[in-house]
């Protein structure tokens, strides 16, 4: 009489698994945020001035390998943000302005909740994010780019369908220190193995409840030089690489966004020159790490989506006459930093507008709660070089340039703090 009792206990419960997955299942559409994914190809139609070395004065002279930006469009409850990434230099901060207020107008998510971000790819196309950027063509370009991220942005909020994610972190030593210190004990542009460098790499991976992977998305402290000044053909340097490895395994049709973390000091281990084989050496390796460190990691669902923006700023300096570190610094007019946080579930994208130096991403980082916490430089505008106060007592090009005096490093750090402990 028991082990009947049992037996029909048993097929009962059996029989209640299916209606108590089913269930499961509801729950988890009802919680998961929708997500939309689209890519869209923004190489240049025509000539045109290339970015990131003043020695290139004419336009370029053919395409090696194409650019692409990729937007990711994340709704939920009560929440629309949208990332913005492209294999360019960087957007200057009137550009950002009038593209956020478009895209907003067109898909309806509040411009400060866009993030639009460049990987500073040293062989695309002028942006005009520099005074000296003159010729005509970069202006043609730059009206073909907004109509493209305007589309892609409609296009990937037309895709959304619920997602799950998962965040797995890995190492990258494609990357060192490019603050090299000299016999005279100058410092400038070369390779420092002692200096500090973050080779972190973090992967995000969305698929939908079926399982398919519909975007992935990158993020590894490093210029985007491996291209030199001598290159006159249009690439996407070690990005579009690493997009196009990561696509080789992921599929097709999935969305590669690549982002790019606190680098101001860190160049790739190879170049600038005019290598295509050496790009496409870090690239593939940036690829490999980022699809091994995803391959085990638990796929779970986004419960929670936030933006904060905000806005300092900062006593401004003028350029040095030389990399020398000095005791005092020319003032000149206040710089304003952009800070633009995302948080799309456990990960925390940390957004800055210039070019921030690895040890204060790194501190940033290490004060955060959240361990999956990351930064996305050349993001909503080009604020220039953010430099540690230490390396002004060292000299070197990036305190040469600088926008900001001595003093910044402190109070952007403590800015942080203050916006991602507010979530």
């Amino acid at each position: 009489m028991k082990n009947s009792k049992a037996y029909r206990f048993l097929i009962t419960m059996i029989l209640l698994i299916p209606l108590s997955l089913s269930a499961q299942n509801k729950a988890i559409d009802k919680a998961a945020t929708m997500m939309g994914a689209s890519q869209v190809n923004i190489t240049p139609e025509k000539p045109t001035l290339m970015a990131g070395y003043g020695a290139r004065k004419t336009p370029h002279t053919s395409i090696h390998d194409e650019l692409f930006a990729s937007a990711l469009y994340f709704t939920g409850e009560k929440t629309k943000i949208l990332l913005i990434t492209a294999d360019l230099l960087g957007f200057s901060s009137p550009y950002v302005d009038e593209l956020r207020k478009a895209i907003s107008s067109k898909t309806g998510i509040p411009a400060e909740n866009i993030m639009i971000s460049a990987v500073h790819n040293h062989g695309g196309p002028a942006t005009r994010i520099s005074e000296t950027d003159t010729l005509h063509t970069i202006d043609n370009y730059l009206l073909f780019l907004k109509e493209k991220l305007i589309n892609l942005s409609v296009d990937a909020s037309k895709k959304s369908v619920p997602v799950r994610m998962s965040i797995s972190k890995g190492v990258c030593n494609m990357n060192i220190n490019r603050r090299s210190v000299f016999a005279d004990g100058s410092v400038g542009l070369g390779r420092n193995p002692d200096g500090f460098c973050d080779h972190d790499l973090v992967t995000a991976k969305f698929e939908d409840l079926n399982g398919k992977t519909l975007a992935v998305l990158v993020n590894w402290p490093c210029h985007g030089t491996v291209s030199g000044q001598d290159n006159y053909r249009i690439t996407g340097d070690w990005p579009g690489a690493a997009a196009r490895y990561i696509k080789e395994k992921a599929g097709k049709d999935v969305v590669v966004a690549i982002t790019i973390g606190a680098s101001g000091d860190i160049n790739p281990i190879y170049g600038p020159g005019n290598s295509f084989k050496e790009i496409e050496a870090v690239g593939f390796h940036v690829a490999n790490e980022a699809w091994k460190s995803a391959a085990g990691a638990t796929m779970f669902p986004i419960i929670d989506l936030q933006a904060i923006n905000a806005v300092m700023t900062l006593p401004g300096k003028k350029a040095g006459k030389d990399e020398l570190p000095h005791t005092t610094y020319e003032s000149g007019p206040d710089t304003e930093v952009r800070i633009t946080l995302l948080k799309i579930g456990d990960l925390v994208l940390s957004g800055i507008s210039g070019e921030l130096m690895t040890e204060i991403g790194r501190d940033i980082k290490t004060r955060s709660p959240y361990a999956q916490t990351i930064m996305v430089t050349h993001c909503n505008g080009t604020t220039g070089y953010i430099c540690t106060d230490k390396s002004f007592t060292e000299g070197g090009y990036e305190v040469c340039v600088t926008r900001l005096m001595p003093g910044a490093e402190k109070l952007i750090i403590s800015k942080y703090s203050e916006l991602i402990h507010s979530f």
